[in-house]
């Protein structure tokens, strides 16, 4: 077994234009401040980080690493989450998404999915030039539409949508094999890996790529009404990012999963703040230290009723609450004796 690595926090939600959350420093005096040893870093962000430079500069990132740790802090993981939604995108969803990219690349899907992919096998040179061996990440989605369908989907549509995100997804998994690093990613509603079928799907499709992992968000599951801790039974040998969010889903004679077009108060399945939503972290962290997963609990901020400010604070005591501090012992140790085969063959009455 391990012990859980932590508290961390997830940046994304918190970039805001004013300080002291618009630089590296800030947020990390920040975070230093509020008990947190480590940080998550979102690279679409240019006030935190370039990207293209980490990938082509190992002196760049150990000039930012030691930055981080000049607050005590360590970088947990690099995310691309905005970056590996470009990798799929359906039309229908073009112009959406279309801000998620640069200005030189929108209204052309097909130089925003190149340089997607270009920002992608950056990150994984990145990462190692950190010396980070895990990636956060999403996988996009070319099917999403189709998740309830009317029409039905016609057959082997679903078959071809994963074909084809694999061949998108492989070269970018050879280059993270390379420099090796474990593409984790988060299985995520509106994602077409969104739960345990999906990522087997696409596990499959990329023959087993060795570097195709998890990022494990409870949250999500409890939106799709799917069984969170389960799941960590049947993957913690890909688990290898964590965040802690909380959600709860309480449906109505008027709404369910789907939300009704809702605003996130509004909604039947809404995220909340760690600790007061449905989430069994108790159960959760113990899961994680049984199965030995070698990870960070990094909090993500998403909650419709609690203030950003609120829930940073309290964030890093509710995680370091959690963590459970591996035993190397067993608890009856104090009864056991050393072993003898003699004595072993006299208690199963062998001899």
């Amino acid at each position: 077994m391990k012990t859980i690595k932590g508290p961390a926090v997830y940046l994304a939600q918190f970039m805001d234009t004013k300080a002291p959350f618009n630089s590296l420093d800030g947020l990390c005096k920040w975070a230093a401040d509020l008990g947190y040893k480590g940080i998550q870093i979102p690279t679409w962000e240019s006030a935190l980080i370039d990207l293209e430079k980490a990938g082509e500069s190992k002196t760049y990132c150990d000039e930012l690493k030691g930055k981080v740790e000049s607050y005590g802090l360590e970088i947990t993981e690099l995310c691309t989450h905005l970056q590996g939604q470009l990798v799929a995108v359906h039309p229908a969803y073009d112009t959406m998404f279309d801000n998620f990219a640069p200005d030189a690349y929108k209204g052309n899907p097909k130089a925003r999915t190149e340089w997607a992919i270009k920002q992608l096998k950056s990150a994984a040179k990145a990462s190692r030039n950190f010396g980070l061996d895990v990636h956060g990440t999403f996988s996009g989605s070319l099917l999403w539409h189709t998740a309830h369908p009317w029409p039905q989907r016609p057959d082997g549509l679903v078959e071809l949508g994963f074909k084809e995100l694999a061949n998108r997804w492989l070269p970018i998994l050879d280059v993270f094999d390379e420099n090796g690093v474990d593409l984790c990613y988060e299985i995520h509603p509106g994602e077409d890996l969104h739960d345990g079928d999906t990522f087997e799907r696409f596990l499959a499709e990329t023959n087993n790529h060795k570097r195709v992992n998890l990022l494990y968000d409870p949250s999500h599951f409890v939106l799709q009404q799917l069984d969170y801790l389960t799941y960590i039974d049947h993957y913690h040998e890909f688990i290898k990012m964590f965040h802690v969010k909380d959600a709860e889903f309480n449906p109505t004679g008027k709404k369910g999963s789907f939300g009704g077009y809702n605003d996130w108060i509004d909604r039947a399945g809404r995220y909340r703040h760690p600790g007061d939503g449905q989430v069994d972290f108790k159960t959760i962290f113990s899961k994680l230290t049984q199965y030995g997963c070698d990870l960070w609990a990094v909090m993500e901020w998403e909650c419709c009723i609690k203030s950003p400010e609120q829930g940073a604070k309290e964030g890093a005591p509710f995680i370091q609450s959690h963590i459970i501090e591996a035993t190397q012992k067993k608890f009856d140790d104090f009864a056991g004796s050393e072993i003898n085969e003699d004595r072993l063959k006299k208690i199963l009455g062998l001899s």
